[in-house]
C-alpha cells in the first residue's frame, strides 16, 4: 500500500487516535504546548509515532548492539539516573569503569606489571575515543617539537580513505591535516607501504583500522608497524600508530588470537574500541586505552573537586549516564572469554551462511573477506540494467534495512551493499534475507532497465522512457543515486495503481 501525503494541519500539529481517550486537542509540532497533558496521552502520542521507526533487529546497516539479556536491561534501568561524572557520589560505578579499562587493556595485551593499573577511559563511543587519542598524539608531537625548537603549526595524520567520518571530524575540529591513502579496485583498505611513504616529520601518528566500515577487512597493522620501525630508524623520527578497533577490537582477540595488531607491536600507543558494537552493549559506550602513562600527556587530564573528592577526568563532555558502563561490566563478567568466543564464532558462521546463499544466486561479487568483522559486502556482477541502490530501496518493502554506498577515492565507481551480522542476526534470518533478495532480483528483472543519460559539457539532460519515468543524472554521484531511487519509487507506485495491487 502506498502512503500518500497531503499538506494539512498535520504538518504543524501532532495527533493521536488512542490518546483521544485522554485529550482531544492537537499538540503543536515544533513549539512547546501551553498546557500540560495527561501522562497516558503523552505516552500514547509518542508511542504511536515511534511505531513508524524501523525494527532495530532488521537494521543490517548498523554495527550497534540491538539486544541484551533482560537481567542487563534491569541493571541499565536501575542506574539510568546516575551521572557517571559524579565519582565521589557513585564510587562503585567508578570502580566498575576501572575494572573494564583493565580487562580491555589485558585483552589487548598491554604491557602491564602484576600490580600496574591500565591507562584508559570510558567514552560515549569510538568517536569521542578517537578525539581523545588524537589529542594525545597531537600534544605529544607538539611538546617534542617545541623542545627541539621546531614549528608546530602543520601537524598531520596518515589514514586510509576508508576511515570512518569521525577521523575527518577530528582533523577538521582540531586543525590537523588528514593525509589519506587512496583505495583501488579490489583493495579496499589502507596500503601499509603507501601509508609509510606519506609519513613526514609533521605526522603525529598513522591510524590503522581493525575492521573497515566498508567491507569489514582488517588492515595489516603488523606490516605497518614493521615498515614504520624501519622508517623511524632511517629518519630519527618516532612516528607512532593508533589502532581504530571500533568494530574489530572485540572480535580479533576471540576469533584470531594469534593475529598481531595490538600492544604486542611496539609502535601501537593507543587503541579505541566500541563497547556498543561487538562489545555487545547498547549504544553509548566506547573505550580508549593507552600503552602506558607516558603516552597520555598529563596536561590533558583535568582535576576537579567540586563534586566531592579530587577527580581526574579526560573527556570531551562532562555529564553522561552510568548505565552503559555498568552494562559493559555485566557483559565482560557474564560472558567471559568463553562466552565472547561463542558469540563471535556464531556471528562468523551466520556470515558464511549468508555469503554462500548470495554466491548461489550467481548475481553478486563478494567484496568482504572471510577474516575480519562478520559482515557480507557484495555488489552486482552486472549493474547495466539495475543498481545496488534499487536493491537496497526495494528490500525496505520486506522490512530489511541494507545500505548501498559507493567506495571512497579511487574506487568510487564501485557500489556495494553491506549486511552486518550481529549477535541477534540468526541463521534463519540469514536464509530469509537471501530469499527476499532473490525476490527483489526477480522483480527487478521484470522491470524495464533504468535510463542512463549522457552528460554533455557538464550540462544536465532529462528524458522519459515508455513508462514516463523521469531520471536525471547530475554531476554529483550522490544526486544521481538519489534521483534514480526517486524515479523508481514513482515507477513502482504508478505500477501498483494501474495494476490494482494493494
Amino acid at each position: 500500500m502506498v502512503l500518500s501525503h497531503a499538506v494539512s494541519e498535520s504538518d504543524v500539529s501532532v495527533h493521536s487516535t488512542f490518546a483521544s481517550r485522554y485529550v482531544r486537542t492537537s499538540l503543536p509540532r515544533f513549539k512547546m504546548p501551553e498546557n500540560s497533558i495527561p501522562k497516558e496521552a503523552a505516552y500514547q502520542i509518542i508511542n504511536d509515532e515511534l511505531m513508524l521507526d524501523g525494527n532495530p533487529r532488521l537494521n543490517l546497516a548498523s554495527f550497534v548492539t540491538t539486544w541484551m539479556e533482560p537481567e542487563c536491561d534491569k541493571l541499565i534501568m536501575s542506574s539510568i539516573n546516575k551521572n557517571y561524572v559524579d565519582m565521589d557520589e557513585y564510587p562503585v560505578t567508578t570502580e566498575l569503569q576501572n575494572r573494564c579499562v583493565n580487562m580491555i587493556a589485558h585483552l589487548f595485551n598491554a604491557p602491564l606489571g602484576e600490580t600496574e593499573t591500565a591507562v584508559g577511559v570510558g567514552t560515549v563511543g569510538s568517536s569521542e575515543a578517537i578525539m581523545l587519542a588524537g589529542l594525545a598524539f597531537k600534544r605529544k608531537w607538539q611538546n617534542k617539537r617545541k623542545a627541539e625548537g621546531k614549528p608546530v603549526d602543520k601537524p598531520n595524520i596518515v589514514t586510509g580513505a576508508n576511515v570512518q567520518v569521525c577521523w575527518e571530524k577530528f582533523a577538521r575540529y582540531f586543525e590537523v591535516e588528514l593525509k589519506e591513502v587512496k583505495l583501488s579496485e579490489g583493495y579496499y583498505v589502507m596500503d601499509p607501504q603507501q601509508a609509510v611513504d606519506m609519513v613526514d616529520e609533521n605526522t603525529i601518528c598513522v591510524a590503522a583500522i581493525l575492521g573497515s566500515t566498508l567491507n569489514g577487512e582488517f588492515e595489516d597493522v603488523k606490516l605497518l608497524n614493521d615498515l614504520l620501525v624501519e622508517k623511524n630508524k632511517e629518519t630519527g623520527w618516532d612516528t607512532p600508530i593508533h589502532v581504530d578497533a571500533a568494530s574489530g577490537g572485540f572480535i580479533a582477540p576471540f576469533l584470531y588470537p594469534e593475529l598481531e595488531w595490538d600492544f604486542r607491536l611496539p609502535l601501537v600507543k593507543s587503541i579505541n574500541v566500541s563497547g556498543h558494537k561487538y562489545g555487545l552493549v547498547y549504544a553509548g559506550i566506547g573505550w580508549v586505552i593507552w600503552r602506558n602513562k607516558e603516552d597520555l600527556p598529563e596536561e590533558l587530564i583535568f582535576h576537579i573537586n567540586y563534586l566531592g573528592a579530587d577527580q581526574p577526568t579526560f573527556t570531551l563532555n562532562f555529564s553522561k549516564g552510568s548505565s552503559q558502563v555498568i552494562a559493559q561490566y555485566y557483559q565482560l563478567i557474564r560472558l567471559g572469554h568463553e562466552g565472547y568466543t561463542n558469540v563471535m564464532e556464531n556471528c562468523r558462521e551466520n556470515m558464511i551462511v549468508l555469503r554462500k546463499g548470495l554466491e548461489k544466486t550467481e548475481r553478486f561479487n563478494i567484496v568482504s573477506k572471510d577474516e575480519g568483522v562478520p559482515l557480507v559486502a557484495f555488489s552486482l556482477k552486472d549493474n547495466s540494467s539495475h543498481t545496488e541502490f534499487e536493491i537496497s530501496d526495494m528490500l525496505r518493502r520486506y522490512g530489511w534495512i541494507v545500505p548501498a554506498y559507493t567506495m571512497p577515492p579511487n574506487a568510487q565507481h564501485i557500489t556495494v551493499l553491506r549486511v552486518v551480522i550481529r549477535e541477534d542476526f540468526s541463521r534463519t534470518l540469514a536464509e530469509i534475507l537471501v530469499i527476499d533478495i532473490e525476490k527483489v532480483m526477480r522483480e527487478l528483472d521484470e522491470l524495464p532497465s533504468r535510463v542512463i543519460h549522457k552528460i554533455s559539457l557538464g550540462q544536465e539532460k532529462s528524458e522519459a522512457n515508455s513508462d514516463n519515468v523521469m531520471v536525471t543524472v547530475k554531476k554529483s554521484d550522490v544526486e544521481k543515486q538519489r534521483d534514480i531511487i526517486i524515479g523508481w519509487k514513482k515507477f513502482v507506485a504508478d505500477r501498483k495503481k494501474t495494476s490494482g495491487i494493494c
